[in-house]
């Protein structure tokens, strides 16, 4: 066996072969049938999400001193503003909205005192509805969310015990969350009252081990956490997302007609950012925004290199806008822009978290920048990849449906202003030929430059343009340019580790300084990335660097959307030159619809890249499979440099 694992002449190895060969020293052992070909697309296709949602959250703005009034007149405005039209559609009650769950049938009770629409009258004061309410949103011509947790209680018993409207009663009727009740809850919350929309947080299953003071002093069950935010080696990543898959399940069995939109909020832990595409439409990348400057870097790091794992249908979520507070409110409208654009560029879901029946115009016109909410609500659904990358300032850039269009930010993260190089190659565009640009903030064309231009920006600007060019390719696209239409089905990576991309800043909860600082714990390091190598070098092959390209880690199966629209994949592969692994070659396969199309021999370190080409004519999915072929002590990064469909 062992002889047969360091051969190289061969093309094809059984499943259990394949198996016993993978195994990389000190980690799991890569399941054969991950890498299995599906002849399908298997990320997460239910719900209403075929763009990033927008509307509005009341977390934000009031906290758990939410009620009827400020709902409805948040929803109200959206109307009158016209910011409805554009999009702002789901109207979502976060934490503070329960009173209890009533024990005779552990039916959940809605506190009547800030919600009097769910009063039913001649019933007893614990049989409510929120049915008239969530008809009155409705009626209006919006959608309506709800908030739970996927732990016996909320996010509010364990760190607002102060705020108004907790939970009341006994310690079985203070256990909102959804643990152990899951169907009940989803049945109340979508078929009997109505609800469109639910944000499922996960306190429930990371505050109350025993000895927290809260569950001591206040009588809660001890649950020992499933997630630890700041050991990831701690956490039950597996029986997390099982956890948000049963109440997907329920989700899809009373949503029949499948609208609903399915927000995981576990703040980047648990592994989410891998596996929240094949959960749920939304899944928060990070801990809780707050509305300082160096915490929307976290936010925005958490989600920047993370394009191949997001598209129509499920998005990756730096959190709510917390434009209106802090350094992004009327007094700082640079940095509120910024947080607008970025969010566009990134196709992050759009939720205000304002009172809006007090907005200031100014705010009011960031949000209804309808040219970049177009950015953001574009049907193509790709993220923003990536072309220029520093500590400094980034170039981010978003290919559009209509063709030849691309929205392009450019990021300044400091404090000095900066003169940025826009080039034709940044944009993938044709640099012998006319680029035009059009500013999406103040709405007027810029006129047109060939090869590269020059753009001021000021300290914390985002510049965020649209751009209209010819293709660098005669025809077709990169696989890069498209991520919306790339599904990562199997990353390779054989255990979590940590994204060190993460802004770091000082704790903004009390802790300041007083620890040796933050060390965020999101796991996702070694995922596949867009014109990039899984750790965040350029792809490059016998010292050629690649602009364009796909870094993956062996054992990686991707699944692309070719929608029958091409001709044919081609590539150039090998093993990238970064790679750690080196003694393990990898055998590169192109599959379509399931069916074997093309295959290397086995590539080793330090050799020519193969050129792999395949007819993909009438294919609906293309299926790109780097398989390891013997063992190696550190991960192989591997390249499929200038992947394109034509």
């Amino acid at each position: 066996m062992k002889g047969i694992c360091k051969t190289s002449s061969f093309l094809f190895l059984s499943s259990a072969l394949l198996a016993s060969c993978a195994s990389v020293s000190g980690t799991k052992t890569q399941s054969a049938a991950s890498l299995q070909p599906s002849g399908q697309w298997t990320a997460f296709t239910n719900g209403q999400a075929a763009t990033p949602p927008m509307g509005w959250n009341s977390w934000n703005a009031f906290h758990t001193d939410v009620n009827e009034e400020k709902v409805l007149g948040a929803a109200q405005k959206l109307l009158d503003s016209g910011l409805a039209d554009l999009g702002y559609r789901y109207i979502n009650i976060d934490d503070g909205w329960w009173l209890k769950r009533r024990q005779s049938d552990n039916t959940l009770v809605v506190r009547t005192a800030i919600f009097p629409s769910a009063v039913i009258q001649g019933a007893p004061a614990d049989q409510t509805s929120f049915k008239p309410f969530v008809d009155h949103i409705h009626a209006m011509g919006l959608k309506a969310g709800i908030y739970t947790d996927i732990g016996r209680n909320a996010c509010s018993q364990a760190y607002n015990l102060t705020s108004p409207n907790l939970p009341e009663g006994t310690q079985a009727e203070r256990e909102v969350g959804t643990y152990g009740f899951v169907d009940q809850d989803m049945k109340l919350y979508f078929a009997d009252w109505g609800f469109d929309y639910i944000k499922v947080d996960a306190c429930g299953i990371d505050a109350y081990a025993p000895e927290r003071e809260h569950v001591k002093a206040l009588n809660y069950r001890p649950m020992q956490p499933l997630i630890y935010q700041d050991n990831i080696n701690l956490t039950d990543s597996a029986t997390v997302q099982n956890l948000y898959e049963t109440l997907q399940q329920a989700l899809i069995k009373y949503n029949p007609d499948g609208d609903f939109v399915y927000s995981i909020c576990n703040w980047g832990s648990a592994n989410v950012r891998q596996w929240g595409k094949d959960v749920g439409n939304m899944w928060r990348t990070s801990g809780d925004i707050v509305p300082v400057w160096s915490r929307m870097l976290h936010s925005v790091d958490s989600v920047i290199t993370r394009s191949l794992y997001a598209g129509p249908g499920t998005w990756n979520d730096p959190d709510m806008l917390y434009i209106g507070k802090g350094d992004f409110d009327e007094h700082h409208l640079t940095e509120a822009k910024s947080q607008f654009a970025l969010w566009a560029i990134l196709s992050a879901p759009l939720l205000i978290g304002y009172d809006l029946r007090h907005a200031p115009d100014a705010l009011m016109d960031i949000w209804g920048a309808d040219e970049i909410v177009a950015v953001n609500q574009d049907p193509a659904g790709n993220q923003g990849v990536l072309a220029y990358n520093s500590d400094d300032v980034q170039i981010i850039v978003k290919t559009l449906a209509k063709t030849g269009e691309k929205a392009v930010a450019i990021f300044n993260r400091g404090l000095a202003p900066i003169k940025v190089q826009l080039t034709a190659a940044h944009l993938k565009m044709a640099a012998d030929q006319t680029i035009s640009l059009r500013d999406l903030w103040e709405k007027r064309d810029l006129g047109s430059f060939k090869g590269e231009t020059t753009i001021e920006t000021q300290p914390r600007q985002t510049v965020i343009l649209k751009a209209k060019g010819n293709s660098e390719l005669t025809n077709g696209i990169y696989l890069s340019e498209m991520p919306g239409r790339v599904n990562v089905a199997e990353d390779g990576v054989t255990a979590p580790m940590m994204d060190p991309n993460i802004h770091k800043m000082v704790d903004p909860w009390g802790m300041g300084t007083r620890s040796g600082g933050q060390r965020p714990q999101y796991a996702g390091w070694g995922g596949a990335r867009a014109d990039s190598t899984p750790y965040n070098e350029n792809i490059r092959m016998q010292n050629t660097i690649y602009r364009s390209g796909i870094g993956a880690l062996a054992n990686s199966r991707l699944e692309v959307k070719a929608n029958a629209e091409f001709n044919t994949f081609s590539a150039q592969v090998g093993i990238d030159d970064s790679s750690p692994g080196k003694s393990a070659p990898v055998q590169f396969e192109i599959y379509g619809d399931g069916k074997l199309l093309e295959t290397s021999v086995p590539t080793s370190f330090n050799q020519t890249p193969v050129t792999l080409s395949a007819d993909v004519t009438g294919v609906k999915v293309v299926e790109l499979i780097a398989r390891q072929m013997g063992p190696a002590h550190h991960p192989v990064v591997v390249a499929w440099a200038n992947a394109k469909l034509q």
